[in-house]
């Protein structure tokens, strides 16, 4: 960076903004945030969307921290940030003087790998601003996870700061082990006497019983948070798809809105989960907060000073909607006590013991150097910060700390998976219905560990009313791509968004036979290759594939990996059948879906379409595994070939 480029020293201000989907990209800029902070920046974290670009010139520099999201796209609360830096209109000279570093967020098994902060980094270059430091990726199939790149990224951008934005002689950087003091804090809420009417509590509605109506289902629960941008549902079935003794519980899920809204193959609905009364309980006793508990609080900002604006947005928007909120709603609705803990969390606590080796041992997690360490006891046993404070007694967490301890719950995304006559109601509204798998396994450390949200929906009884969004997905399918040849690939709960698919071919087949006196529409035909462990456990909508051919032109593959032998999987089938996958998708030039497991699953249905390409074809058509490979890549680019995996 040029002398002329460096901006006053005096002012030293931080932006730190982030585009994220699952909430990943929103820790990393925290992190940054504090990394910032203990830096002598005046540190701002937020959305991206929250800022307009022209505002970005007023700070120092500007730190993106982004996911990448469907088919290389930039996540939801980045979208119109990022349709601002794309007019026209906009000179090259629009963020001159603005220095700037980004951190990505990514999944390696994507063919657009990082897509979204590389094409940020590529525009804010292009309208002048000034790159100061190289751009970090983070790959979800890494070994470590996200945080075996970020952390090396982040040491060297720390010394990075240090140099090109100097502290004046006598002042050093706030240690480490130095408690930063939170931005936003709880207090006591001034009780009105003057109003005796009980006002409604988040975390109240909730009552526990079982019914012959539905059994197992034992939680009946209205959700009245006041969460953005999202829809009153009410449930209408949780159905079990599997055996009772099958591993794993996988429900079918449908949800009604009373108005009619649209959505397409491939858009997903976001569940925001509540906890468990019983989890609360236990962190209300750990915590020694039974006297607060269900007294009135009020969030504010611990500075008397900062206005609450746009530029300073509480950590939880919407509270202030309620009148009465306590510790205890506020445990229940909105903190995730049930997360895997971030680095960060351990940095935090430590400063609430008076115990010297638990101190001592809660920031050697925090310390770079002991990343295996820390994998080891948080990720690989998937140990929630409600275990890890049992196993730290010694930390209590002041009640007036809370939000800046605990992260926020955010919402779980689940594809749809109704399509066609399927999504509306008798009455004209609008159906949602989900394949849902609910996470529960056994860990390396023999502890049962269930998902936040999937163990919410498991137990949830129709005549819940939820607040849901209704997200776009990346799938993105045009009328031309629906309509077209296809190849529909989804193991297991991958099958949701397929299924969509399907109903809504089925759908525009309907509708043309109406409008032409029953002649076959141009539609061209589909495969569904579907993979699973038992016909008899997991073979979901089994019965409609049947129905569905009758309507559309639908061939379905199978593949159980575990109903013989050898075990047989989607790859497989794809191999056995070459020529017809080389037909559909080189001379029909049919799109292919693939969705489901973000693991092994998408390369190796990439390795075994590449063998399709190159030896199924006539002789010569494409004689090397390159030119197999420039095939399929040529597809991705046109947008013939999509991943949707999680």
């Amino acid at each position: 960076m040029t002398e002329s480029q460096a901006p006053a020293i005096q002012k030293r201000s931080a932006l730190i903004l982030y585009g994220s989907e699952t909430g990943n990209a929103h820790e990393v800029a925290e992190e940054l945030g504090v990394l910032a902070e203990r830096l002598h920046f005046v540190t701002q974290v937020s959305e991206m969307n929250h800022v307009k670009p022209e505002s970005l010139r007023s700070h120092n520099v500007i730190i993106f921290a982004i996911s990448t999201t469907g088919q290389g796209d930039l996540p939801a609360n980045a979208r119109s940030f990022w349709r601002s830096l794309l007019l026209k209109k906009l000179p090259p000279t629009f963020l001159s003087g603005v220095n700037f570093v980004s951190f990505g967020l990514g999944d390696s098994s994507y063919p657009k790998f990082n897509w979204a902060a590389r094409k940020l980094n590529k525009r804010l270059q292009q309208l002048g601003a000034n790159e100061v430091y190289p751009c970090g990726e983070a790959d979800q199939q890494h070994p470590e996870g996200l945080e075996g790149t970020f952390l090396p990224w982040m040491t060297d951008f720390r010394k990075f700061l240090l140099e090109a934005y100097p502290l004046p002689p006598g002042q050093d950087p706030i240690p480490d082990d130095a408690q930063l003091p939170p931005k936003w804090v709880l207090q006591p809420q001034i009780q009105d006497t003057s109003d005796q009417t009980e006002p409604t509590v988040p975390g109240a509605q909730e009552s526990r019983t079982d019914s012959d109506a539905s059994p197992g289902l034992t939680r009946l629960d209205h959700d009245l948070r006041p969460l953005p941008d999202t829809l009153a549902a009410t449930l209408t079935g949780n159905k079990r798809v599997t055996p009772p003794k099958h591993w794993q519980d996988v429900r079918h899920v449908s949800l009604t809105v009373p108005d009619a809204v649209s959505y397409v193959p491939g858009d997903m609905l976001a569940i925001t989960p509540k906890n468990f009364a019983d989890d609360v309980e236990a962190m209300i006793k750990m915590m020694g907060w039974e006297e607060q508990a269900d007294l009135p609080v009020s969030l504010v900002p611990r500075d008397s000073q900062q206005t609450v604006d746009e530029d300073h947005l509480p950590p939880i928007p919407g509270l202030e909607a309620y009148p009465k909120l306590t510790l205890r709603a506020l445990l229940m609705d909105y903190l995730d006590i049930r997360a895997i803990p971030r680095r960060a969390f351990f940095s935090t606590i430590a400063h609430y013991t008076k115990d010297e080796m638990h101190k001592e041992r809660l920031l050697e997690f925090t310390n770079p150097e002991f990343l295996d360490e820390f994998w080891d006891y948080t990720t690989r046993p998937r140990r929630s910060i409600i275990e890890v404070l049992y196993e730290f007694d010694s930390v209590k967490i002041p009640w007036q700390h809370a939000v800046s301890v605990f992260p926020v719950l955010r919402a779980r995304q689940f594809s749809i998976a109704s399509g066609g006559e399927l999504k509306r109601t008798p009455e004209g509204g609008t159906k949602f219905e989900l394949l849902i798998a609910t996470v529960k396994y056994r860990t390396i450390i023999k502890r049962i560990r269930e998902g936040v949200c999937t163990r919410y929906l498991s137990v949830l009884r129709p005549g819940s009313t939820l607040r849901v969004q209704l997200q776009r997905g990346g799938l993105n399918s045009s009328v031309g791509q629906l309509t077209g040849t296809t190849v529909l690939i989804g193991p297991g709960t991958g099958v949701a968004p397929l299924r969509s698919m399907l109903w809504e071919k089925a759908a525009l087949v309907k509708e043309y036979k109406e409008q032409n006196q029953g002649a076959e529409p141009p539609i061209g035909p589909t495969i569904l290759l579907y993979g699973g462990r038992n016909r008899t456990s997991d073979y979901f909508f089994e019965d409609e594939w049947q129905q569905l051919s009758d309507l559309i032109k639908l061939q379905v593959f199978t593949a159980f990996s575990r109903d013989q032998g050898q075990k047989v999987y989607v790859q497989d089938v794809i191999r056995q059948n070459l020529g017809l996958f080389y037909q559909y998708l080189h001379e029909l030039s049919g799109t292919v879906y693939v969705c489901g497991s973000s693991g092994r699953m998408p390369q190796a249905v990439r390795e075994s379409l590449t063998e399709a390409f190159q030896r199924g074809g006539p002789e010569g058509e494409i004689s090397s595994r390159e030119e197999a490979e420039e095939y399929l890549v040529g597809m991705e680019k046109i947008g013939r070939y999509k991943q949707e995996t999680w």
